[in-house]
């Protein structure tokens, strides 16, 4: 099947032609038909499948006719993060090329004067992350009513940053009548409950099962130890010994561990850029540009460059931390081995990362694996001896039992002071000889009635006394030996 048996416009096919493609992807051969004949549609596809032609190669050819009012845009995109958002809009201005259409990005980082006088203007396209929508709406500055068609991407990835209530708010903005595209890689009750709710008899179109990895990548593991200064030493190994090494993305579970890797990296004159959330619009704008420039080799990110960035040619994907949650996984390996071409995904596996590692071979159904002969027993079964040891908690060994680490809490409990005699909390410290222990400890005396001072003044505080009374040995209770002074005044009571 070709472009040209989809029913698209010849304006929209001589630039699609012009961009060098000939065959649509699954996606997009499914998804085309039944945007132009403005049917709702729920596709759930995996990233780097070609999701987003699939809605605006159509929403281009229905553009042709119509003009947008001011403050009153005709079609709505909503994206997640503001790289995705910023994809999109070199995506309609590449296919658009030989149309006259007017497009705002709304996303956050940029000056709001600037977003406004494009929107008083009046948009065809507006492309924007859920907060600033809602900003320039609360404002007063842009009205929904005239929304044709309705986007939704990444809706899974929306609800892992929080945005599902936004999304509901702005739906209920726009007219009933709209036509709603919503694409997802997974389908989780609340992605599930908003389809039911905002999309009407969607025409359902599923082309991969989620969370699989594409074919195109070669998927390896090096085993590393657990303190930085290991991770480090291997990450840059990986790099110096990959065989066909262009470029790499390095992903971080941290922020903090970004600037920490950058740094260590620029140390050793590697020409790399970072990428994470903390940091502004036009910084993160020229980090990814610097890498698909070729003016760095390495871009070290957080999760905000695992979804939906198309890198043209990116050679290699390395996760300098395994990621705690098994489908970040797959999205971040998505980044190399697009468009038919191959890739490399290498993770640094340490010994805390075992369980992370059976999570996602769990999730992609595949073993992967160790480089250069290695083995799962080379990252170890015990927690290491370094900054991990004696935290006292429990982590998974390689065969699923639990490997308890006792001397923290043994050397804890050795420093623990010793319970008083016939106290309760003392006997439940000393575990299953509580009931002996109790039963040997002598009844306490009676607590004698404390004594009532003259109504006119009171010269000592009443804590010594109960000291005393309690025979605790002047141990230390409470506020201690010192006394603040305000509590040895004198107190007067009036006649």
């Amino acid at each position: 099947m070709s472009f040209s048996e989809l029913g698209l416009s010849p304006k929209v096919l001589a630039a699609v032609e012009a961009s060098g493609y000939t065959t649509p992807t699954p996606i997009q051969a499914a998804a085309i038909p039944h945007v132009l004949a403005r049917r709702d549609v729920l596709g759930i596809a995996q990233t780097g499948t070609g999701k987003t032609a699939s809605f605006t190669l159509p929403m281009l050819t229905r553009l042709e006719t119509g003009r947008a009012r001011a403050r009153m845009p005709r079609t709505l995109i909503l994206e997640p993060t503001r790289e995705l958002a910023a994809q999109v809009e070199e995506s309609f201005a590449k296919y658009g090329q030989n149309h006259k259409f007017s497009m705002a990005l709304l996303i956050g980082g940029v000056s709001f004067g600037d977003q406004d006088a494009k929107l008083s203007r009046g948009v065809d396209v507006l492309i924007a992350t859920p907060g600033r929508l809602l900003d320039h709406s609360e404002r007063g500055k842009l009205l929904l009513t005239g929304i044709e068609i309705l986007v939704i991407d990444e809706a899974d990835r929306m609800l892992d940053m929080g945005f599902i209530p936004d999304i509901e708010r702005i739906c209920k903005l726009i007219p009933g009548s709209r036509q709603t595209l919503f694409f997802s890689a997974t389908m989780p009750p609340e992605i599930q409950r908003l389809t039911q709710q905002f999309l009407r008899d969607p025409e359902r179109i599923e082309v991969a099962k989620p969370s699989t990895t594409a074919k195109t990548v070669t998927q390896l593991l090096v085993a590393t130890g657990d303190e930085s200064s290991d991770k480090r030493d291997a990450l840059r190994r990986v790099i110096r010994d990959s065989e066909n090494f262009k470029n790499a993305i390095v992903f971080c579970n941290r922020k903090r561990d970004v600037a920490v890797v950058l740094n260590s990296l620029k140390k050793h004159d590697f020409k790399v850029a970072a990428l994470h959330g903390d940091m502004d619009q036009r910084a993160r704008m020229a980090a990814l540009d610097s890498f698909k420039t070729g003016e760095v080799d390495l871009l070290v990110a957080s999760d905000v460059a695992a979804r939906g960035l198309d890198i043209p040619a990116v050679s290699h994907v390395i996760n300098y931390d395994v990621p705690i949650h098994a489908e970040d996984y797959v999205h971040r390996i998505g980044r190399t081995g697009r468009a038919g071409l191959t890739g490399v995904a290498i993770s640094l596996v340490a010994p805390s990362d075992r369980k992370h590692l059976g999570a996602i071979e769990k999730l992609t159904g595949d073993s992967i694996e160790w480089r250069n002969g290695g083995a799962a027993s080379d990252v170890g079964d015990e927690e290491p001896t370094g900054r991990r040891a004696g935290r006292g908690r429990s982590r998974r060994g390689g065969g699923g039992d639990a490997v308890e680490a006792k001397p923290a809490e043994e050397k804890l409990a050795e420093a623990a002071p010793a319970p008083r005699e016939g106290s309760r909390r003392g006997s439940r410290r000393r575990g299953g000889d509580a009931p002996a222990a109790e039963a040997a400890a002598p009844a306490p005396a009676p607590r004698p009635e404390p004594q009532r001072s003259a109504p006119a003044q009171v010269d000592a505080p009443r804590r010594g006394r109960r000291d005393a009374d309690d025979g605790d040995n002047g141990k230390v209770v409470g506020l201690g030996d010192h006394v603040p002074a305000f509590l040895l005044r004198p107190v007067r009571i009036k006649a």
